[in-house]
């Protein structure tokens, strides 16, 4: 018995050391790579499709046109963003291209975490009046067997909840409610740098301090504010289903199919949405019938007998819809006058709807940061809080990026651990939903899973072979069919957290940047 508590001991040593000493690999590297990041000297301004500057840093008096702050775009993050800025009192002007209500496929899931934020910035009135569905968790299906994991809410107000809808209803709702304060305006329009082409035609300039991009995943701005390393490492294809119900009622339902998830989820009282991510950047064809063929043989066979018939009556209806899958870590170049916030910033895969719950929160950061600022012309300030930003929004932010990039690549695994209950689904649940932005206690339910796969290798009795065997299966990055978890597990999560940046994902106190204090009047 002695024996088999030593042997537990020295494997457990082992593990632990060989994380230690990646971790601190990841770190060191992180840091040398934060040195080498350059700072701008310069006033910025958007023009023509780049960001170009003013060698003084400040807007003058003669180019001044009045605003405080100009937004390009008028999604979730600039609708949002507007109306938060303009109720502290900023004069906000925002500039979208089409201010009509938008038809998207993605970003209408928010997680309860988001619900949270939308409150804090006063939005969550947005919510009502477009027949949004309450979302208390997930249904997972794989091989015949099913399991719910239940968003941790008991300590929550009652209306705290994830929210699933429309995503043009959500917007419209946030754009009409910043149209309502004075100090803002919503134009439509094309950007052509500080001059923009209104929707009649009229060519009108604008200058402001602050800019701030918020013109989506499809950005033709950010190349001038960060480096952007776009990935596509998928595309959805996304059909409504009309009058069924789901298995769960209020979850969002996952199946673990072969390739990758296929998502269920109600946008409607009436209305469920299917979205199937299909891996790789080519799909199979629209036009020629490839598609309809491909979900009827292909993915049909893996639905949930409740819901199949529907499915192959939404295929049989035709309006199938295709959107490629974008991730790209935050890279900011240290820009004066001129942020990055959205999708246009950041994005992770969609699969566990976390991109609006960032984007929100990112919100909350900023404003938290211009409050005490009450001259945005003073560039020198402006350009320390700015700093401060990327670095306060990393907690959360990383988090959710992780987890994403992680779940993605490890969501087809056996539903074995999460369906242990307790702290084995509670705990990743409570990351998943935003409720617990923790990137310690990511990285540690992270393990959780490949150490439990481990055990099966350890049990009844452990031995050095095995252990070895452990060691290996934790760290290589060649997949096992047998384990394809635990194989991948170092190989997932350590190259996420090296782009996040382990500086700002796990010590946010050490960069100085968190410390700046308010500006003396």
């Amino acid at each position: 018995m002695t024996m088999v508590f030593y042997n537990y001991i020295i494997g457990g040593t082992f593990l632990v050391s060989l994380f230690g000493s990646v971790l601190l690999f990841i770190l060191r590297d992180d840091s040398y790579r934060e040195k080498k990041i350059e700072k701008g000297s310069r006033k910025f301004e958007i023009q023509t499709d780049t960001v170009t500057g003013t060698e003084t840093g400040k807007c003058s008096p003669e180019n001044d046109s009045g605003d405080d702050i100009i937004i390009v775009g008028a999604g979730v993050a600039g609708a949002a963003l507007a109306h938060t800025l303009g109720k502290d009192g900023r004069r906000v002007r925002v500039i979208e291209r089409d201010l009509t209500e938008p038809d998207r496929i993605v970003g209408e899931l928010l997680q309860p975490g988001g619900y949270l934020k939308l409150a804090e910035l006063g939005l969550e009135d947005c919510v009502e009046e477009i027949d949004a569905q309450r979302v208390l968790g997930y249904a997972l299906f794989k091989d015949g067997r099913n399991t719910k994991l239940s968003y941790p809410l008991k300590k929550f107000h009652a209306d705290v909840a994830g929210r699933s809808f429309h995503n043009g209803r959500f917007i419209r709702r946030m754009r009409e409610k910043a149209a309502t304060l004075p100090n803002v305006r919503l134009e439509e329009g094309t950007v052509r740098g500080v001059q923009y082409k209104t929707k009649d035609g009229q060519e009108l300039r604008a200058y402001a301090p602050l800019t701030i991009v918020c013109d989506g995943c499809f950005s033709n701005l950010r190349r001038s504010l960060c480096n952007p390393k776009v990935d596509v490492p998928s595309c959805f294809v996304g059909l409504v289903l009309e009058n069924c119900k789901l298995p769960f009622p209020n979850h969002g339902h996952v199946i673990l199919a072969d390739p990758s998830p296929i998502l269920f989820y109600l946008i409607s009282s009436t209305e469920v949405h299917c979205l199937l991510d299909v891996p790789g950047k080519k799909v199979p064809s629209l036009a020629n019938g490839e598609m309809a063929n491909y979900l009827k043989t292909m993915v049909a066979t893996q639905v949930p007998p409740e819901l199949c018939e529907a499915f192959i009556a939404a295929v049989d209806k035709g309006n199938i819809r295709t959107m490629p899958n974008r991730s790209m870590p935050a890279d900011p170049h240290q820009t004066l006058g001129a942020l990055l916030m959205g999708d246009a910033f950041n994005m992770r895969h969609p699969l566990t709807g976390g991109g609006m719950t960032v984007a929100l929160s990112d919100i909350v950061v900023l404003r938290d940061l211009l409050r005490p600022l009450h001259d945005l012309h003073d560039a020198g300030s402006l350009a320390k809080y700015l700093e401060s930003f990327y670095t306060l929004r990393k907690p959360v932010a990383s988090t959710i990026n992780t987890l994403a990039g992680a779940l993605y690549k490890v969501f087809s695994a056996s539903p074995d651990q999460a369906s242990l209950g307790g702290d084995f689904s509670t705990g990743p649940v409570a990351l998943l939903s935003g409720l617990n932005p923790c990137p310690l206690s990511l990285v540690l339910h992270f393990f959780a899973v490949a150490i439990y796969g481990i055990g099966l290798l350890l049990l009844p009795f452990p031995s050095l072979g095995c252990m070895l065997i452990g060691a290996r299966l934790i760290s290589v990055y060649t997949m096992v069919q047998r384990f394809p978890l635990i194989c991948s597990a170092s190989g997932i999560i350590f190259p996420i957290i090296k782009a996040e940046g382990v500086r700002q994902m796990f010590f946010p106190a050490t960069v100085p940047a968190v410390y700046r204090a308010p500006p003396v009047d």
